[in-house]
């Protein structure tokens, strides 16, 4: 099973480990953060919207479609209780690309990347927290 493991660095910053990479994530000002960095759902939407810019470049790619200065934007909205993120929208523009006749395919491309196929079919999400006895218990 694949991890990235998040590092608390004091003040509300964050840094995750993705393989060679290091990522630094600060929380809304609202939060105690500073703007050092993106917040976890901006880098969501971005994970959101790389991996459909992916998916499409290699469709693009194979089918013989130019995908130079393609642009993913996601947009969305925040709601309250609970707070999450709503109305996420991904609009890709090809400006090369000749696709008029291939759009529903493309749609269908998009939808299976694993970030969006993840989202759509999450069921069950498991949390465990533990602390210094528990910790020194399975150190043990």
């Amino acid at each position: 099973m694949a991890k990235i493991t998040t590092v608390y660095k004091g003040d509300m910053l964050f840094e995750s480990k993705l393989g060679n990479h290091s990522v630094i994530i600060d929380v809304p000002a609202g939060m105690g953060g500073s703007d050092r960095g993106p917040t976890p759902p901006e880098l969501f939407v971005a994970s959101l919207g790389s991996c459909v810019g992916a998916f499409i470049a290699q469709y693009c790619h194979r089918a013989g479609i130019d995908a130079r200065d393609m642009t993913v934007d996601v947009s969305f909205d925040k709601a309250d209780e609970p707070v999450r993120l709503v109305n996420l929208k991904v609009r890709v523009e090809l400006p090369h690309g000749q696709c008029a006749d291939r759009q529903a395919a493309m749609r269908r491309v998009a939808e299976h990347c694993p970030v969006h196929a993840t989202i759509t079919s999450m069921a069950d999400l498991d949390f465990e927290v533990l602390g210094q006895e528990q910790l020194a218990a399975v150190a043990a």
